[in-house]
């Protein structure tokens, strides 16, 4: 593969995770934790979310191989 066209994937597929992290930033199945001063965020649902969407990218760049 041409080192030019990993880059302009690669900097399409980061593009993308951008703008999707600005709407999956919070999902209501991630934990907050407040106590006192301490502040703990689990972000479960958004780790599943982001682990879905990178396997099917990671699914449709292997196809064209």
């Amino acid at each position: 593969m041409n080192l030019g066209k990993l880059f302009i994937i690669l900097g399409i597929v980061f593009l993308i995770i951008g703008l999707l992290w600005s709407f999956i930033g919070k999902l209501p199945g991630d934990l907050q934790f407040k106590v006192g001063n301490i502040q703990i965020h689990f972000p479960l649902m958004t780790s599943i979310v982001v682990s879905i969407i990178l396997t099917i990218i990671f699914t449709i760049i292997s196809r064209f191989r």
